[in-house]
């Protein structure tokens, strides 16, 4: 029996701030963006959470639900101070850390001996240690697979814990909506619910077939985690598997000669970046991404083994007919790397 824990770090990087200026607690922060200038929230505290604020957002629409929401450019310096921190006290219960941010990890704690192998205990004991040592809460959930507990972490948020031993995982994964099922976005919630799926008991109970003609092979996805199964484990060393740049404008851009000009900026800070990571012999695709006024966006791949700045222009070319003459408010560029052969999975079982 695997027993994994998700640690989340609450409003990380607003809390950090909170935390350095006492004075921000009991007022709606953001981080991310200007008043001036188009951007999107990286995070927002809870007294701006109530205000309907959301990271990802648009900062102008922020603005508008929160007059008088305080932006903070951000530390980035000082979040990977706190998350170097905090990472060296996961690393105290167990090796087993597969970090997917500056703010949240799983952690497999199976085979640790601290507190006598309970799972719920570590999780207890890793909050403790991270609030007298950080002064920043998290919250945590413990399964006995990464889906679920990345679900129960946000069950008791903020400064939470949720525990869902295998006895409970029926009845709980019943009635969790399929929008909390990684990979279900907007698109594919609409397409569920039009077939009279909502909850993970639906797709229980749905035709097999129906959901491989709609679905494809993300079926299998909806059909395991409907039955709160994963079999994926924690992995400490995370590949690369991209690296890309984009740059939202301040005014939207109209004519394609005005995507090319950026195209070209946006493909020298690629190039730094590819140096940077040493990825330059990884590179197996290249894309490009635009995001037009009305927030749709769309991405156009090539299979090629190198950057090449004329792909880029067909590519970018080919992304703007699709906006259908709308106005395009962010471009991006990006290069897909190869991925190292992937390790033998290990038995599951409760």
């Amino acid at each position: 029996m695997r027993k994994i824990i998700h640690i989340d770090m609450d409003c990380f990087f607003a809390a950090v701030e909170m935390r350095d200026n006492p004075a921000l607690r009991q007022v709606p922060i953001a981080i991310g963006g200007s008043r001036t200038e188009r951007g999107v929230i990286s995070t927002c505290n809870y007294p701006a959470r109530a205000f309907g604020v959301r990271s990802a957002m648009p900062t102008g629409q922020a603005l508008k639900l929160c007059p008088q929401l305080i932006l903070l450019a951000g530390r980035m310096e000082k979040y990977k101070e706190a998350s170097t921190a905090i990472q060296a006290i996961f690393h105290r219960y167990t090796h087993l850390v597969e970090p997917l941010s500056l703010d949240e990890a799983y952690l497999d704690v199976s085979d640790s001996s601290h507190f006598g192998g309970s799972a719920t205990l570590i999780a207890a004991d890793i909050r403790r240690a991270i609030l007298q040592e950080t002064g920043l809460t998290a919250s945590a959930g413990v399964a006995p697979n990464k889906f679920l507990a990345k679900i129960a972490s946000d069950e008791n948020k903020p400064d939470g814990l949720f525990v869902l031993p295998p006895d409970k995982i029926a009845g709980f994964v019943a009635s969790l909506p399929l929008r909390k099922i990684p990979g279900v976005g907007q698109k594919t919630a609409e397409k569920l619910a039009k077939l009279g799926l909502h909850l993970c008991r639906d797709i229980q109970q749905a035709d097999l077939t129906l959901l491989v003609k709609e679905f494809g092979s993300f079926a299998e996805v909806l059909l395991e985690r409907s039955q709160g199964i994963d079999l994926r484990t924690v992995e400490p060393e995370r590949e690369r598997k991209s690296v890309a740049v984009e740059h939202t404008f301040s005014q939207d851009l109209l004519h394609l000669e005005q995507g090319h000009a950026s195209l070209a900026e946006l493909y020298q800070k690629l190039i730094r970046r590819i140096e940077r990571c040493d990825a330059q012999h990884q590179i197996q695709k290249i894309g490009v991404k635009l995001k037009f006024q009305d927030f749709r966006q769309t991405t156009i791949e090539r299979q090629h083994p190198e950057l090449n700045f004329e792909i880029l222009q067909q590519l970018l070319q080919q992304a703007w007919q699709r906006g259908d003459g709308r106005s395009v408010r962010l471009v991006g560029i990006h290069v897909g790397l190869k991925s190292t052969e992937a390790q033998a999975q290990l038995g599951f079982g409760w």
